[in-house]
């Protein structure tokens, strides 16, 4: 599809990063003293590194390039939990902290995500699990998705390999449900770690369709 993409002129940039630091979509990487588009996917078009290149580097321009899976600027939020120290261990307060959550939407190199623990949800646990929040999400950067219906495969690996080694997540926590299609977001999990530069902890939770612990184990 066409769409409106930045373009940097390599012979121009002088390498200042300004235009990294601005882009809060995790598009731009300084490589070799260069600005570089590493992926287009994130790139949501609307230029807002464009005013912080001293030399004008950058343009708006329209060609064929694939949708933006990022979440759109403005769009990306920090939350702050909705419970206090008088309900902080009610089973109803949510603890969720970031959004998006949806793995297609979320940016992997979004700031939040630096060093943290992340939940990858199969998409129906939270609704089988009724304390989903305090015992699961509790403490975790959460992404969901389902291996069954999903499309784009591959884009949750880039994505999941991105939080490994770009974001330096400490900790993968994998939830599936009890049935056999849930067990294909375990095996993406896998190939994304395999695929990584570094090698962090996977820890597999199984709940049955009632929303029970079924197992537990360490990849």
């Amino acid at each position: 599809m066409k769409r409106t993409i930045i373009k940097i002129d390599e012979n121009i940039c002088n390498g200042c990063g300004n235009c990294v630091t601005s882009c809060h979509e995790g598009a731009l990487q300084l490589i070799d003293g260069k600005a570089v588009m590493v992926s287009e996917l994130y790139c949501d078009g609307l230029g807002a590194c464009i005013g912080e290149c001293p030399v004008n580097a950058i343009v708006l321009e329209e060609r064929e390039a694939e949708p933006t899976v990022g979440a759109p600027k403005g769009q990306v939020h920090v939350l702050k939990p909705t419970f206090s120290l008088a309900t902080a261990t009610s089973e109803h307060a949510s603890v969720l902290s970031q959004f998006p959550i949806q793995l297609h939407l979320l940016n992997p190199q979004a700031p939040y995500f630096q060093g943290a623990n992340v939940l990858l949800a199969a998409d129906c646990t939270a609704f089988a699990v009724g304390n989903f929040h305090s015992n699961f999400l509790k403490g975790k950067k959460l992404a969901i998705a389902c291996p069954k219906l999903d499309s784009n495969i591959d884009h949750y690996l880039e994505k999941l390999e991105s939080m490994i080694d770009d974001s330096q997540i400490d900790m993968l926590t994998v939830l599936i449900m009890e049935v056999p299609c849930c067990s294909g977001l375990v095996s993406i999990a896998k190939t994304a770690r395999d695929k990584a530069k570094r090698h962090i902890p996977i820890k597999v939770i199984m709940v049955s369709v009632q929303g029970d612990l079924k197992k537990e184990e360490w990849l």
